[in-house]
């Protein structure tokens, strides 16, 4: 493995004293600047809804974080789409203003690994509401910060019927261009190019408006440890191109989390240089193995700092955990590896 796990780990737990991050804390957006780690991470209480909202954790060594209050610093609005609750934040800055992307729903999801798979609580809704209500369908949006405290949410990013999370942007623009990935799970079959959901790509003149057509990147390969993918943490551009981290899933979704990573063209990120045929990290400790999702690494952060990346990654959907590894060497292990 050329990732090393943290001896910390986990890094971050729930919290016993505060009721709305009793029982989960995983999944955080990572950023690094003079000095300081941020983690925005995931958090649920014991309640039957399972509302999910943002702690803010921060750090001076990346791995001994410290929470920045006791209550969340972002959470579902009290009458707008994502009342439902919000999760899985990705960040990236432009100018003085972070950009973070985020998925919700307009009704809370209930207590989801007591259900069968990809099964969440719906509303009492007619048969002509909209499918976005009456299906509990996750949408990704936006919101903008320049403190991680003070908040606008700048409003849903994908189409309301699709189930379309794991967006994330890119850091910078690309040719006067923003670039996004997503991965809506409804587009599968012959005339979408793949049997499971997959990392598509798409490009913008506004961060808000993505109506130019995907494009299809990254598809998962039949029986291995990668049959369904999506997109983990923002793209980090390094000499040799994009470093893109990827989740790949078992079984078509139904299996083990594990970690993948490729390398996308500076100039033309649809083209991919190179991609780990085996994974790079792995459930393998209790509190990996042992959570609310049993046997998942999700990573959702990612900074460098000097040659060391920093990957944060919720562990079971109940803990943060952390790997390193240099950048140098993983970019010397991506040139051995083909785009197959």
């Amino acid at each position: 493995m050329i990732f090393k796990k943290s001896e910390s780990n986990p890094i971050l737990s729930p919290n016993p004293a505060n009721d709305w991050e009793n029982l989960a804390v995983c999944n955080p957006g990572a950023w690094y600047e003079d000095g300081t780690f941020y983690l925005l991470y995931r958090a649920a209480g014991n309640d039957e809804d399972h509302f999910i909202r943002f702690g803010l954790a921060e750090s001076k060594d990346g791995i001994h974080f410290i929470r920045t209050s006791d209550m969340p610093v972002f959470g579902p609005s009290c009458n707008g789409p994502d009342m439902g609750g919000v999760e899985d934040a990705r960040i990236v800055k432009f100018g003085t203003e972070f950009y973070v992307t985020y998925a919700y729903r307009s009704y809370p999801p209930g207590r989801y690994w007591t259900f069968p798979h990809d099964v969440v609580r719906l509303p009492d809704a007619g048969p002509d509401a909209p499918a976005v209500f009456r299906e509990n369908i996750a949408n990704s949006g936006m919101a903008l910060t320049k403190d991680f405290k003070t908040w606008r949410r700048l409003g849903r990013i994908t189409q309301s019927n699709l189930d379309d999370r794991d967006v994330i942007l890119f850091p910078e623009k690309i040719n006067g261009k923003f670039a996004m990935l997503h991965r809506p799970k409804e587009w599968v079959g012959e005339q979408y190019g793949c049997l499971h959901p997959a990392v598509w790509i798409t490009f913008s003149d506004d961060l808000m408006v993505w109506n130019e057509k995907s494009t299809l990147l990254l598809q998962g390969k039949p029986g291995t440890w990668e049959e369904k993918v999506g997109g983990s943490t923002p793209p980090l551009r390094t000499n040799d191109g994009w470093l893109l981290i990827y989740h790949g899933v078992e079984e078509g979704g139904r299996g083990y989390y594990r970690v993948g990573v490729a390398l996308l063209d500076l100039n033309d990120p649809t083209k991919i240089l190179a991609r780990s045929e085996n994974f790079i990290l792995e459930p393998e400790h209790k509190y990996e193995i042992e959570g609310f999702y049993n046997g998942c690494v999700f990573p959702t952060g990612n900074v460098i700092v000097d040659d060391t990346l920093f990957l944060y990654y919720g562990a079971a959907d109940k803990y943060v955990g952390l790997a390193t590894c240099s950048v140098s060497q993983l970019l010397e292990y991506l040139k051995t590896q083909k785009n197959v």
